[in-house]
């Protein structure tokens, strides 16, 4: 389909009226709605003429007050569809991080990036930049990455991070 003068000066009119691009496209026929939307956008169309609305701004219903913290939603745990009552859980006590400064790693344990394995500690010490660093290098379980004192500040539970990062 050509786009001919004709036509051209026919979709600037039906645009200028407000049609959608799909009358649009049934009211020259022979092209889609997308076709009418590229030539519109090519052509730099862009005041559009307002639809009838009401002269008052309508009006909007009003909000009810959000609820205190007493009736918030409970916490439940695992898949609740078949439960016959909710559990209500209680907020777990924060615990406190051990200080990665209080472990002393010994200098037997401590490796090289090139001494690491499967069973070895991959927590790093220092800066890596300077001689005096190193990895932890003690004996960690199958499959996990940290030694139980290092995986213990690694991996918090999001609540204690979330609660954490609100306190500072």
């Amino acid at each position: 389909m050509n786009w001919t003068d004709e036509r051209v000066e026919l979709l600037k009119k039906l645009w200028s009226e407000g049609l959608s691009a799909s009358q649009i496209a049934a009211e020259l026929g022979g092209v889609t709605r997308n076709a009418v939307i590229g030539k519109v956008h090519r052509l730099g169309l862009s005041g559009r003429a307002k639809a009838m609305t009401a002269a008052a701004p309508r009006q909007r219903k009003p909000r009810p007050a959000p609820a205190s913290t007493a009736s918030a939603r409970p916490m439940v745990h695992g898949n609740t569809a078949l439960a016959t009552a909710t559990r209500v859980m209680a907020e777990p006590e924060p615990q406190e991080l051990p200080d990665p400064v209080a472990n002393v790693i010994p200098m037997a344990e401590r490796c090289t990036i090139l001494d690491l394995n499967e069973f070895t500690c991959r927590w790093p010490v220092g800066d890596p930049g300077k001689e005096d660093f190193f990895y932890c290098g003690s004996r960690t379980k199958i499959g996990t990455t940290y030694c139980a004192f290092h995986a213990r500040i690694a991996y918090q539970p999001v609540q204690d991070r979330n609660r954490r990062r609100l306190a500072r």
